[in-house]
């Protein structure tokens, strides 16, 4: 399985940096009007959105090269959690497309999504 890839600072993001704690509820809504709700997953999944600036081109084009072997949101890959350095070994990305920007001659930036999968 693959891993998510560090910057060259072994770093996997930059500050702000966002973590999410989410849960998948539920509910149904019966005919008579009333609802009944129900949590899919036992335990809260993780949500962390990662902001990268100031990329050099390699560490773009690694970015760029995790992304298209994941085929999106597709893969999943394991995540080093940069807020508690947890090992979550299945994870996805959030989003089928990446977007970059250049900022600057020889940097760019870009946002990723990454949540946990549990089943």
């Amino acid at each position: 399985m693959a891993n998510f890839p560090r910057l060259k600072t072994g770093a996997v993001a930059q500050y702000p940096a966002t973590r999410r704690i989410c849960y998948r509820n539920q509910a149904l809504r019966f005919v008579d009007g009333t609802e009944q709700r129900y949590r899919d997953c036992e335990a809260p999944l993780l949500r962390w959105e990662i902001r990268l600036s100031q990329l050099d081109e390699s560490e773009m084009a690694a970015l760029e090269e995790f992304f298209m072997a994941n085929q999106g949101a597709f893969g999943s890959f394991t995540f080093t959690d940069p807020f508690d350095g947890a090992t979550y070994p299945d994870c996805s990305l959030e989003a089928d497309a990446l977007g970059s920007a250049a900022v600057a001659e020889m940097s760019s930036a870009t946002t990723l999504t990454v949540v946990e999968n549990r089943s």
